[in-house]
């Protein structure tokens, strides 16, 4: 593939050069300047219609040869343009030159500012955009510092709910038209549009219709000021308090890029995070809302030996003793897609130590889409095949389950739906929430959420990622590594690890595919395996 031609670019009296195609305004951005933009989004068309990204342009002077003129530096003399121009729907040409803080682009921006906030309400200290908004922060640089508007300000709806999770304050709206091109462009709903002219102009969803598409809240993500907001997140927490952690949603196999904003031990909300890789900026609403559970009353924090509570050296003590008191042939284990490698990598090992051979995941297949929901709702299916715990033996386990002939059974993270229980002698559960097999356990050891605990998956596309902790484990809850490195301690009597670095050392050293590899090398956005 042939290298991109490169243009000779002036950006505030410097040359630069830029690839062929390049967005005016990214070409200034990556010269370090920063032009403000309201409607310009790098994932969606441009349709200049804010105004805010307006510039000081020009092109070379022509001589009577038709040939740029030159000027003492051997450099095209700029032909500056009398008016200014759009940076956002322009792609850069040779020998352009560009000014983006002369005193006619400064002008431009406190004109646009001042029309913007003529009938924007004063109401930032109330605002959920408060902290994220734009429009707070380029009227502070780039607007005037008083009003000339003594009219009564344009009322609008307020607290409008456009669809089942996200709601609309009209008058905040600045007219620039990212819902409308993302829904448009990205999930191909086109449900949004404008209604109404000049000062009424608002957004609405068209006649019949909801924002009720599974990419919803995307919408809120790209508005640059507080008119479309999250009813999920709403007035829940003032976002400058919230901890950021990078992550990745462990809702399906595609793994979308996320921040996790939490605060005190409580997680807020899921926001994307770009990954060009996996999910360019965006993810889905089922994803992003998939972690209330984390939260709710029905949580298991505490060991539990026969439905009574112990402690901790006790319920392992147990479970050990149940695992080892019948022959290794009549001994299961249902392990989980949405564990992390170094869980699977550990159950691979507990399963050795103790014989065992029936073991596997429960696959969880549902419908996807055609952008990011995977019809695979495990996120680490490639995973647990890449480790060998997915090994297709889940009939023959719940076959030998209902038969008698499995006797003993440790279910991890699942909740052996459909599989008769009645005839086991022993049944061990690791998990978050009440369900059939923790009910039936005769020991049961609380363990961790996705953004309590670290860790890897492999996503649909085989891109090893790694899983961060955002929050601490409620209760006596523990990481899932740590019980099974207990579980196996108490069966083998062997020395553990005592951090998961090492675990991940281990696997990586006798799996090819992870080779070289360590937590910290996987990075923020993952590394590409080579999958057979």
């Amino acid at each position: 593939m042939s290298a991109p031609q490169m243009l000779n670019v002036q950006i505030n009296g410097e040359w630069k050069q830029f690839p062929k195609g390049t967005r005016v305004i990214e070409a200034c951005a990556q010269a370090g300047s920063y032009i403000p933009r309201y409607c310009y989004h790098p994932k969606l068309t441009s349709p200049g219609n804010c105004r805010m990204c307006l510039i000081e342009m020009g092109m070379p002077k022509m001589g009577p040869d038709r040939k740029p003129e030159l000027g003492p530096d051997g450099r095209p003399v700029i032909n500056w343009i009398p008016r200014p121009q759009i940076s956002c729907a322009q792609d850069v040409a040779e020998g352009m030159g560009i000014r983006t803080d002369s005193p006619m682009a400064q002008e431009c921006r406190r004109g646009v500012m001042e029309f913007l906030l003529i009938n924007h309400p004063l109401d930032c200290p109330i605002c959920d955009q408060a902290g994220e908004c734009k429009l707070q922060e380029f009227s502070v640089e780039y607007g005037n510092g008083g009003s000339r508007f003594l009219e009564h300000k344009v009322k609008k709806p307020k607290k409008v709910a456009v669809g089942p999770r996200v709601t609309l304050d009209a008058e905040r709206c600045v007219l620039c038209s990212r819902c409308i091109r993302f829904m448009k462009e990205v999930p191909q709903d086109d449900v949004l549009g404008f209604v109404d002219r000049g000062s009424y102009s608002t957004i609405a969803a068209h006649p019949n219709r909801q924002l009720d598409s599974n990419y919803s809240l995307n919408t809120v993500d790209i508005c640059p000021v507080g008119a479309l907001t999250s009813t999920d997140f709403r007035f829940k927490m003032r976002v400058w308090f919230l901890k950021e952690t990078k992550s990745f949603c462990t809702s399906c196999a595609t793994g979308c890029n996320t921040v996790i904003g939490s605060r005190q031990e409580v997680v807020y909300r899921q926001t994307p995070r770009e990954n060009n890789e996996v999910n360019s900026v965006w993810m889905c609403d089922y994803g992003r809302l998939n972690f209330h559970y984390l939260h709710s009353e029905r949580r298991l924090s505490r060991p539990a030996v026969k439905g009574e509570a112990a402690a901790w050296p006790a319920a392992i003590a147990k479970a050990a003793a149940e695992l080892r008191s019948v022959p290794a042939n009549e001994v299961a284990i249902i392990a989980s897609g949405s564990m992390t490698n170094e869980e699977l990598w550990l159950t691979k090992k507990l399963a050795s130590v103790l014989n065992i051979t029936l073991h596997d995941i429960v696959p969880h297949i549902e419908k996807g889409d055609d952008l990011l929901l995977s019809a695979d709702r495990n996120p680490n299916t490639a995973g647990a095949k890449l480790l060998g715990v997915s090994s297709s033996k889940l009939a023959e386990i719940a076959q030998g389950v209902e038969s008698g002939r499995i006797r003993v059974l440790l279910v991890l993270g699942e909740d052996a739906a459909g599989i008769s229980l009645a005839k086991l002698k022993s049944l061990v559960t690791v998990g978050l929430l009440p369900s059939a097999a923790t009910e039936k356990a005769s020991v049961f050891l609380p363990s961790a959420g996705f953004a309590e605990k670290r860790g890897s998956m492999i996503n649909v596309k085989g891109r090893l990622q790694r899983l961060n902790q955002a929050i601490q484990p409620p209760g006596e809850a523990r990481d899932d590594w740590e019980i099974l490195r207990d579980l196996i301690q108490a069966v083998s009597g062997a020395n553990g690890v005592y951090a998961i670095e090492e675990v991940f050392r281990q696997m990586a050293e006798a799996t090819p595919a992870l080779a070289g590899l360590s937590l910290s090398k996987i990075g923020d956005l993952g590394v590409q395996l080579k999958l057979e």
